[in-house]
């Protein structure tokens, strides 16, 4: 299919503001599914997974492919829970546009905050669906008005609703002054134009003001025609948003009601007007692996093939799914690809378009599309895939740390080697969980993003993979950093099957600004030393990274420098050099005063403003600190600050503090010194 008539987009939203439902009539008309599943009933066609339906949101984000108006669109349904940030994290990294869907009762909430910000980071151009207009409470004007305070952004509705709750019976197209009324009938496939009621003339002619005010700030042409009092071509206004949709300087707002069948087509005409193809989306940045130089990567047909594997999903009897966004050149079934990543070699043994819960084979993949690759054995999410000749890695996808844990340990010995292999398959497709071994206690830990993260993890071990297993209760993921800088020697030497192994360095060990990360350096240089030996050390200081410092957790915000080397060519090994880079990491970061850390959440309330001193003093009471309150319509929304460790079991308090009327999030926001 030509790349102009393809888009690559996401759906991406706060939770229950109507992201999969929206999607699901998305399918429904485009006519890739003959029925609409509803959340609500559990039927819901992108919330496949079993727990997706038990619990009616989304937690792996869905890849599908459906068409619309000779258009193939590839779509990515998001989670919206905050637990699932790095579902949301690792789409909008090879999308080319999104629909930000946008509650007209909750408004712009936290995390649609959260993910407006990542869509900001990839600079991925945005539409908006103002969505729910049927429910008690909807406001356009102030979900309008949200729009542009919380998120900085420059909202340019196109469609205003007529009425609002139980009185919402349509939208008006402000572009061409209409009144498009849809059929209760056939679930509103049959869309019928009228005029504009008289009761809503003036307020229509008035947001067709703004609309024509706000368009031709980025138009000269238009601006003429309107002194000229000139009738203005709907075509031209199309044009010029959707130029500036691209540069991310407005943003179409759409409006309607996904379960009352309202505005959705409209939408889909919007996706297809001002979200970009494949080749009208901005390049995406990639590194020269020589040199490390920072190189654009833009579309292109012609060029070998170059792809980014951005979700894993392991299939029973076929295998890891390797979901890959295409930018340059052709994949083709059959052929032999290189993961530049993990400079390996992968057979590309079948090709799959993916339609939700359903797959159909194809032959090749081409640059802009999205698909499935089944073969590839060594692929991690953020891998690149490219022919063997081309020397471009792209920019890895950044996950956030897991900061909850669990000890987890099987019913049977029987049960043992089955969990580690299912834990085995879920790292492989969920890059914010990990396991690990704890050395003190013997116990098998699990640690993810936060409590419902894991919860669903451990469902699904235990409904899905059928392994018998014991839950401990969640435990902070804890960190070690350091105080102060540090400097001293280590010489290492040992005699192993008859030769000597000798290695001798000295080493500088400081602290780092918060949320800074660890860096290594080496300052020391050895004439005619191999680079082997300096990669064996850097070896040496990463692990220990992970080992700690004085109780086992991995260390953070430090800077390791190597400040000098005692060489001989005689005695030196790699082995040496890297177990006394190990030695003199140990020894100097316990000089350096080390410190335990925590991990301190962004924690935000919203609660009546009834209850706003309840909800503040149960935040103080867990050694939270309120940073700021937002006054909204009838609550208030609280952005505070707390350790995670005080915050186990807060719904519970919050719910009875409010009569059930609270609701709260967290996020991680950084590690911060323990002090109680």
């Amino acid at each position: 299919m030509n790349e102009k008539m393809t888009r690559n987009i996401g759906i991406m939203a706060h939770i229950d503001a109507g992201k999969t439902t929206t999607t699901e009539r998305i399918l429904y008309y485009s006519g890739a599914s003959h029925r609409i599943g509803e959340v609500d009933n559990g039927e819901a066609t992108m919330d496949f997974l079993e727990q997706e339906q038990d619990r009616g949101i989304t937690i792996a984000s869905a890849a599908t492919t459906c068409y619309w108006k000779d258009h193939q669109i590839n779509i990515i349904d998001t989670p919206g829970h905050v637990d699932f940030t790095a579902e949301v994290e690792r789409s909008l990294r090879v999308l080319d546009g999104a629909v930000m869907v946008v509650c007209a009762v909750g408004g712009v909430e936290p995390q649609t905050e959260t993910v407006w910000r990542q869509a900001d980071t990839y600079h991925v151009p945005r539409i908006a669906f103002i969505n729910k207009m049927d429910r008690l409470g909807a406001s356009f004007p102030e979900a309008v008005e949200e729009i542009a305070t919380k998120l900085s952004a420059n909202p340019i509705p196109l469609f205003i609703p007529v009425g609002k709750e139980g009185e919402f019976s349509g939208i008006i197209d402000l572009i061409r002054s209409t009144y498009l009324v849809y059929s209760k009938e056939d679930q509103g496939k049959t869309i019928s134009e009228e005029e504009i009621p008289a009761s809503m003339r003036a307020e229509a002619d008035a947001w067709h003001e703004k609309l024509i005010d706000s368009v031709s700030s980025f138009s000269d042409e238009i601006t003429e025609l309107y002194f000229d009092g000139q009738p203005i071509p709907p075509a031209l206004i199309v044009k010029v948003l959707k130029k500036a949709t691209l540069e991310r300087k407005a943003l179409p707002v759409f409006v309607g009601s996904s379960l009352k069948d309202i505005g959705v087509q409209t939408l889909l005409d919007g996706i297809i007007e001002y979200l970009p193809s494949p080749s009208e989306a901005a390049p995406i940045m990639g590194l020269k692996v020589k040199g490390g130089d920072e190189v654009a990567v833009s579309y292109d047909r012609e060029k070998p093939p170059l792809a980014l594997i951005f979700k894993i999903q392991v299939d029973r009897e076929a295998g890891p799914m390797s979901f890959v966004r295409v930018y340059n050149g052709t994949i083709k079934k059959a052929s032999t690809m290189f993961n530049i990543s993990k400079k390996k070699r992968e057979r590309v043994n079948r090709i799959l378009r993916m339609y939700a819960n359903r797959q159909e084979e194809v032959n090749e993949l081409e640059a802009g599309d999205i698909g499935v690759i089944i073969g590839f054995k060594e692929g991690r999410t953020g891998d690149t895939i490219a022919s063997e000749g081309s020397q471009i890695l792209l920019e890895e996808i950044r996950f956030p740390t897991p900061v909850i844990s669990i000890a987890i340990e099987p019913s049977t010995q029987s049960d043992s080697e089955k969990l580690r292999m299912a834990l085995s398959t879920l790292t492989q497709e969920d890059p914010t969980f990990s396991y690990k071994d704890d050395e003190e206690t013997g116990q098998l830990v699990i640690s993810g993003m936060g409590e419902l993260h894991l919860d669903v993890l451990v469902t699904r071990l235990t409904r899905e993979m059928k392994i018998q297993a014991r839950v401990g209760k969640p435990q902070v993921t804890y960190r070690e950093s350091v105080s102060t800088s540090a400097s001293d020697s280590e010489r290492f030497s040992k005699v192993l099957a008859g030769k000597e192994n000798e290695a001798g360095l000295s080493m500088t060990i400081r602290p780092r600004s918060m949320g800074e990360g660890n860096r290594y350096l080496c300052s020391a240089k050895v004439r005619g030393m191999d680079d082997s030996f300096y990669e064996a050390i850097e070896r040496g200081v990463k692990n220990s990274f992970n080992g700690g410092i004085q109780f086992g957790y991995e260390v953070c915000d430090l800077e390791v420098e190597v400040t000098a080397i005692e060489y001989n060519e005689l005695t030196a090994s790699l082995f040496a050099f890297e177990a006394c880079a190990a030695m003199c990491f140990d020894k100097v970061a316990r000089q350096a005063g080390p410190i335990l850390m925590e991990p301190v959440m962004k924690v935000i309330v919203v609660v009546p403003s009834l209850y706003v001193g309840e909800a503040i003093s149960s935040l103080t009471s867990r050694s939270g600190i309120v940073t700021s309150i937002e006054s909204r319509t009838a609550t208030e929304q609280i952005n505070a600050q707390a350790p995670l460790e005080q915050l186990f079991g807060y719904s519970t308090v919050l719910r009875s503090a409010t009569q059930g009327r609270g609701t709260f999030s967290m996020e991680f926001d950084h590690y911060a010194q323990k002090t109680h």
